[in-house]
Parts: C-alpha cells; structure tokens; sequence
C-alpha cells in the first residue's frame, strides 16, 4: 500500500503543483517580490486563512490595502496611533482592528530584535528536534512577550492580558503544541515559506522541509481518516504529527508537498468521506475508505 499511495500522490502533487491549479491565499503573497515582503504578508494571509476561501481572500486583501505596496515597509513603521486607525475598521470573524495592530506590534518587534521572522523563529529553534513542534512552542511563547498596550490599552498583555478579555484576540494568531493545538496556521505559514515548488515560495533557507507538519484544516483531516493516515478521530497535534509521520515514510526529506493537492481534494468536494457519492470521483479512490469507523480520540 505505501508503493502504491506514494505514487498516486505524486501524480495527484504533478496535477496541482502549477498556479493556476486552484484559487489559494499564497498567490496573493506571491505578487510581492521581496522576501521581507513575502514573510510579512504571508504571515498575515496565513494567519487569516480560516472560513471560507471568499471570505478569506477578501479579508486579506483588505489588510494587505492598508499595507500598501511593502508590507515590511508598513511593519517597520507602524505607529499605533495613527496606522492603527486605518486598521480598526478591519476584521474576519473574531478577529477585530485591534488584533490585527497588535499582530503588527508583534511582527514589528521580531524586525527589530532579529531583522526576519526567520531568524526571530529560528533563534528557538534546535535543528536536531525531528520536528518543528519545539520551535512553534517558543516562537509563540516570544511573541506573547511582546508589550501589546499600545493596541489593547491597559496593562501589559501577554499570555492572559488583555487580548483573552472575551475573545482570543491576537493569541489566536500564535498556538502552541504543548497546548494541544494543531497551529494549522503556523504550519501553513512555514510551508510557504520553507518549501518551493510552484505553489510554495522557498523564502527562507534556516528550516528543513523535512521537520515540517502538515497544517491540520478540515480537508486533510477527511483525506487523513480515509487513507488511514491517523488513527484518531479528533483535531490537534497529535493528528497533525501522525498525518505527517505517515507522510514522512513517503517522502522523508519533504513530507508536506502533498498537502496542497490533498486540501484541494477536499475542497472540490471530490472525497467521499461521509458523504452518499463515496469515493466515485475520488483521485485517489481504491485506496481509502470512505466509511471509515470511528478512530482513536
């Protein structure tokens, strides 16, 4: 089965590996040529990309607006009194103005302190780990540390300040795996930014594609259960990492290629999981089971 799993992933990576695949936040990215720009934004957009893809799109868009034409440019200068009014009428769901000038502050203080998110991510990080679980953990922990009173008002607000006065605010934006999460986000952000192919943009050289994990959403999990990648039933990084692991016995050096493809599976409604049709229009149909019992939790 593993023979056989590879190679009709890697024809289905062949069928999505081109821009014009499918419609995906990293192509907005990807009009700024820069890698300073590239990260900034693609932290944004990736830490945006939840709910609908429309809606989504649109959400970034407006963020990237305000920005203007260097969104690095617009980081290093930020001022909260007078940019964050020009983003206090943004927001994507729960996310409000005042999250997304905190997440600026955040983003300003790692170009300060360590000139890239690159580096601010890999000075916690240790490349003997077998994954980047470790290094996540500090880059959020870090980040938190960061004095968030020039967007929220108040006192300090780190881990439990005032962005978790009811609602995650900007610690939304930085999960950790000790905690449980699957910080797809994160791992979709590393992706762009480790990876290169057609679709990810190879901006930083300090991570291996090898330590990455497979950011968790909605369609990965489906495919995840079907193909029998996961033992368990439920979201976070237990599922993340073992997704992965099964990945990794494909393709050691660079498990996460497959992800695009198989989000994008999901996202054409082609998977049957669960679903009356099965796995008739299924790219990868023969090898799941599209009804699957239940699994671990």
């Amino acid at each position: 089965m593993p023979g056989v799993l590879g190679a009709r992933l890697e024809h289905l990576y062949r069928t999505f590996d081109h821009l014009d695949s499918a419609s995906d936040p990293v192509h907005v990215v990807r009009r700024y040529r820069t890698p300073a720009d590239r990260e900034i934004a693609g932290f944004c957009a990736a830490g945006l990309a939840f709910g609908r893809v429309a809606g989504v799109l649109a959400s970034i868009e407006a963020l990237l607006t305000v920005m203007g034409p260097s969104p690095a440019a617009f980081v290093r200068g930020f001022d909260p009194g007078t940019d964050g009014r020009r983003l206090a009428a943004l927001g994507h769901r729960w996310i409000r103005g005042k999250d997304l000038a905190a997440l600026v502050l955040i983003l300003q203080r790692m170009l300060r302190e360590a000139g890239s998110v690159e580096r601010f991510f890999v000075a916690g990080d240790d490349p003997s780990t077998p994954d980047v679980g470790p290094a996540l953990d500090s880059f959020s922990a870090r980040a938190l540390e960061t004095d968030l009173r020039p967007a929220y008002g108040g006192r300090r607000a780190g881990p439990s300040g005032p962005a978790g006065r009811g609602r995650a605010g900007v610690r939304f934006f930085f999960p950790r795996p000790s905690a449980g999460s699957a910080c797809k986000r994160l791992n979709l952000f590393l992706r762009w930014m480790v990876r290169k192919d057609a679709i990810d943009l190879g901006v930083w050289s300090g991570v291996s594609p090898a330590r990455l994990i497979v950011p968790l959403d909605t369609h990965v999990i489906r495919l995840g259960r079907c193909l029998r990648l996961t033992r368990y039933a439920t979201p976070g990084w237990k599922m993340a990492a073992e997704i992965t692991a099964a990945l990794r016995a494909i393709d050691p050096g660079d498990p996460v290629r497959y992800d695009f493809s198989l989000c994008h599976v999901g996202m054409m409604n082609a998977c049957g999981y669960g679903r009356p049709q099965r796995d008739a229009r299924c790219p990868l149909r023969g090898l799941c089971r599209p009804g699957a019992g239940r699994l671990l939790r």
